[in-house]
Order: structure tokens, then sequence, then C-alpha cells
């Protein structure tokens, strides 16, 4: 299923974009489709089995999208071999009579002063559900210890199974931690010592506060609002408010210029590509966390890619109309802005995957126009995709696509919910403990407001992301193709700064570093502390940051990942400086600003333009 078209195009594309090349296009003049509720786009009459579908659709609403076949499947798959497996039983018999007995050692011993806290087991690494000195007396000690063997216990009876398939394995292990999480002491109010401390201190006013505050979050789910504190963070004014212009549009994508903020610029711009799965302003928040406003203080031309938020009409949209409308369309347009530059492009997580296609295709047509590629958190192989590979599998992806069938786009609650999954402690279980148990609302800052402003996938394009990179690994077994030609990642020779983020769940660095042995170029590969969005906006200002980084030539010979992790020298501070260096050197001498945008861009807004508020 390599290059089979999942879903053919119908003769007339869903999408009337505006020309590619931006001098055939009328900027100014651009009308916006006449708004018609999503659910009145009819559903195409050609797909097979629409019955069927249908019937996946209703049951997914019940299941959060949610594959239950694909969970029946793993469950038995372990089931079965467990079971044919006397030896691992007995095994695992051993360990629960052993963890028994030493924690009824540990209670036995509760009262003696000799007894240490956590004398079992303790918490492992980022868990700090059971953090606090309200947590290391007795009887609490013990309740978390138990739990935390039983954790432990179950982990080991999920894992190691012999015959057990590798994917069902992870599966497995993933939905019973979940179901564990669920049942941790940390989560009642009668088991936390740190919500009882705060009952008995505010004579049970935090159990007032804390209803007050899921009636709040329950009214503004079931109204689609803002969360508590969203109001302050104002798209135009507080964030996405460097200055600068929209200066190209088409039915996809609005082109931002930046304003320069220096008296000369490099000659090179700089073009954003960000992923679509969220809105592009998370590198153009507040202004002192703007990677945007930072760039532009530096003495570079940013341009930024700001996409439209699709709906069901949209649901024809292909991956390729991304590349084509997307980054094509913003680089044809900048060339007549800036003619004869090179530019400098940065691809964020998906826009990162999109714009390595991109260039890959472009060096092999001859185009020469990149000057470097850098890649923030992108993927471009995914046999180790990380704990997001879990909700992809044949089984899942079809119930996926009958869920979008219906819609015409994956909805938002889906893309917020796998992500919430993947970190449930931190996101979902250590949330309903601080608000609703201890009544204690946290402070929205930018980048929850920002992650709160999700977007909307298209049935099609999603569907040949999942099955064309996910599933079948087409771009980087040579089999992914653009324009009825097959692409190649070794193609791209232009200099490459890759980043990867040591904490990330959705595209794990170890992954983002096989970019080294994919393509033929210098190679600067970055590793920084944090996670998937917070590791990549780490401001210079901005302390606890630290990187590894370490340059690879084109004929240099290959280093693994963690022969790299020792090699690589460590810096404390924000990763931005480097990068910011690494572009100077790789750019010319500084000139004159630009003009900002082109004659037909002048009846086109200011940025951050219309499309970031679809």
């Amino acid at each position: 299923m390599s290059v089979v078209q999942i879903f053919p195009r119908a003769e007339e594309p869903a999408v009337q974009a505006l020309p590619v090349d931006p001098t055939a296009a009328s900027l100014a003049g651009f009308e916006k489709r006449p708004e018609t509720p999503a659910a009145a786009a009819p559903l195409p009459a050609s797909e097979p089995y629409p019955l069927d579908r249908a019937f996946h659709a209703t049951l997914a609403r019940f299941t959060g999208g949610i594959s239950p076949l694909a969970l029946s499947l793993a469950w038995l798959d372990w089931g079965t071999h467990l079971a044919a497996a006397p030896q691992r039983q007995m095994e695992l018999s051993r360990n629960i009579l052993r963890d028994t007995g030493r924690l009824a050692e540990a209670a036995a011993h509760a009262a003696s002063p000799e007894q240490k806290p956590w004398s079992v087991i303790q918490p492992q690494g980022r868990d700090r559900r059971f953090s606090g000195p309200q947590w290391e007396t007795a009887p609490f000690n013990l309740l978390a210890q138990g739990f935390l063997l039983s954790e432990r216990w179950w982990h080991d009876a999920a894992t190691g199974v012999r015959g057990v398939s590798h994917a069902n394995e992870a599966i497995v292990e993933f939905s019973m931690r979940q179901m564990l999480d669920m049942l941790a002491p940390s989560n009642f109010a009668a088991t936390n010592p740190k919500v009882l401390e705060k009952a008995f201190q505010s004579g049970g006013e935090n159990f007032v506060f804390g209803w007050q505050n899921w009636c709040s979050d329950l009214t503004r789910l079931l109204s689609n609002s803002k969360p508590a504190g969203g109001e302050q963070f104002v798209v135009g004014k507080t964030v996405a408010a460097s200055p600068g212009k929209v200066v190209y549009r088409n039915e996809l994508i609005e082109l931002i210029q930046y304003s320069p903020t220096t008296a000369q610029v490099r000659p090179e711009p700089i073009l954003i590509v960000p992923a679509w799965i969220m809105k592009y302003y998370i590198l153009d928040l507040s202004p002192h966390n703007s990677l945007v406003k930072y760039l532009t203080g530096q003495g570079f031309t940013v341009f930024a890619i700001s996409w439209r938020n699709p709906d069901a009409r949209d649901r024809d949209l292909a991956f390729d109309d991304y590349r084509r409308l997307g980054v094509m369309a913003a680089l044809d347009m900048i060339g007549l802005v800036m003619p004869g530059r090179k530019t400098h492009a940065l691809g964020y997580c998906l826009g990162g995957t999109l714009l390595s296609i991109a260039a890959a295709a472009m060096e092999r047509d001859g185009d020469d126009r990149f000057g470097t590629v850098t890649l923030l958190a992108a993927q471009t192989d995914f046999t180790e995709a990380g704990e997001l590979t879990l909700f992809i599998n044949e089984s899942q992806v079809a119930f996926l696509e009958d869920m979008m069938w219906q819609r015409g786009y994956l909805d938002t609650t889906q893309m917020a919910g796998a992500f919430q999954l993947l970190r449930s402690n931190e996101l979902i279980w250590s949330r309903l403990s601080h608000d609703y148990l201890m009544g204690e609302g946290a402070p929205l800052n930018d980048l929850m407001a920002w992650n709160a402003d999700a977007t909307r996938l298209p049935y099609r394009m999603h569907s040949e992301y999942l099955r064309k990179l996910f599933l079948d690994n087409d771009l980087a077994e040579g089999r992914y193709h653009v324009g009825g030609r097959s692409v190649s990642l070794s193609d791209i020779h232009a200099p490459m700064f890759v980043v990867g983020t040591l904490a990330d769940h959705v595209a794990p660095w170890r992954s983002v570093y096989k970019i080294h042995y994919q393509v033929d170029a210098d190679v600067t590969f970055l590793l920084t502390s944090g996670g998937h969005n917070a590791g990549v906006v780490a401001p210079p200002e901005e302390p606890g940051h630290s990187y590894q980084v370490l340059t690879k030539a084109e004929d240099a010979p290959f280093v693994g990942a963690d022969e790299w992790l020792k090699l690589a020298p460590h810096v404390e501070g924000s990763w931005w400086p480097e990068w910011a260096n690494w572009l100077a050197a790789r750019s010319g001498a500084p000139c004159d600003p630009p003009h900002i945008g082109i004659g037909e861009s002048s009846g086109l807004p200011d940025a951050p333009g219309d499309y970031v508020h679809t």
C-alpha cells in the first residue's frame, strides 16, 4: 500500500485554491467560501461499506476514538500466551508473595523510629504523585508503597511474556498503566494526606473551591469556551503579537512577513513551516518567549506560514496539498519579495516532516532555493515513534478513518485526548488532585492557552499521513511519491540543524536522530532539555535550560545515538543562540531590509492575519 491512493481524488477537487504562483493570484480580492454548517457536508457515496463505516463512527463516540477490536486483540494475544506459560506464572506468583511479605514487614515496624520511609520501594523518575513529607508518614507511606508495588508487578506481568508481539505488549502495558493510574491513592481525598491536611486547615473549604472549579470547567467544556484564565491571552495582542503583515493568501495558508527590528538584516530570509496539528503561534507566543521576535532581533527577515483550520468541506485535502499550497507557495512568494536569495527553512513537528519531503523533492528536481534546513522535534523515520504508535495500527487507523469519514475531519478532542493519555499522571490525574481535591486552580500560562487553541485535521490528509508515514514508513524506505515519482531523503544536501528534546513523548529524540543516516548533508544535531513544546520554546532569559550539540560532516562516519550522548558537549542555557550563530555563519553580510510584501499584498491584513482565528 505504499503508492496506492487510499482515497482517490474526484475529478473536480474539493478545494479550489488560488494559483501557487503569487503573481497570478488576486491577493487583495480573495473571497472566502460561504459559511455553511460542517454537519451539512454530504458524505461521499463512493466509499465502500457505508453502513459498516457509519457503525464504527457511532461506536467511536463512546470509545473516545479508540478501536475496541485493537484493544481486544492485544489483550487476547497477551492473555493466551501468559496462560500457556506456567513457569512465568510461577515467577509472578513468587514476586507477589515476596512483595507482600516485605510490605507486611514494613507495616509491622511502621511505628519503630528505625523504620525509614520508602524502605520497600520508592517513586521513580518524574513521578511526583507521592512527593512531600506528608507521604512519608504511616499509614500513607504504606499505601503509596503498596500501590507502587502493585504497579511494578502489573508492569512485570504485562511485559516479557514470550510470544507476545511487541506492539500488543505495548498496548497491554499502556492500557494497564492507565487503569492503575486511576486507582492511585493520590486521586482520593481519604487516602491523600495533602488533601486531608488542607481540609483540616481550611475547615473543608478546599472541597467547596474544588466543586466550583469542577463546575466552571464543566460549563466551559459544554459551551466550548476558553479555559479559565484564557481571556488574558488574546491572539494578536498578548500572544502572536510580533508586528508584521500577511503578504500572501490562498485557501490553505496565510504567509506572514514580520517587520524588521534591526537597521540591517541578513540577506537570506527564514521560512517557518509549523505543524497544522496546532496553531502556528507556538513560535510567536508572548514577547518574552517568542522565537519570531528573537530572530528578528538577531537581524533575520522572518516569514511564517499560518494554516487555515479545515472543516468538513476540506475532507479531500491531501497531504501533498500541504506541500504544494503551503511550502512551495510560500517559497514562491518569498522569491518575489526577496528575489535571488537562498532561504533558511525551519519545520516544526509535522511541519518538519513536510519540510523534509519538500526539500527532498526540490533537490531531486534541481531546485536549490533552500540554503539550510532546520527540523525541530520532527520525525522522518516512524519505526520508533514513541507511545503515539500505540494508537496507530491497522485496526486503529481503519477505526479513525471511519470516524473521520463521517465528519470529514479529525476533531480536536481526539488529538488532545491522545496526547493527554501519554502523560496522564501530569495532565489528567495531577490536575484532578490539585484543582478538585485541593481546590487550588492552577494559573494558565501562554503555552497552556496555545495548547487549548486546537485545530482539526482533514480526513484524507490525516489518513495518508497515518498510513504512508506511520504504518508503512514509506518516506524512510524510499517509497514516498511526490509528483508521481519517488523521493529520497538522501537527495538532501543542504546543511541541516536538527533539534530533539530529551523528554519528548510525541517525537522521541532517538527517532529524530535517525536523520543522520538518511541524508547526505552536514548535520548539526542538538538535544535540548524539556519536552516536545517546552523544550523548543526556550528563550535565553529563562533559567533551567541546557543542551548538547555535535556536528557530523557529510562524509564523516555514523555515530550511534548512545555514543553521541557520551561525546556531545553539555552546555547550560537556551539553544536559540546556538542556532542563531549557526544560521549567521551560513548567511551573507547584513544589508538593508526588504520591502514588506509586494504591491498586490496591500489589501491583506496585518499579522497575525485571519486564518489563526478560524
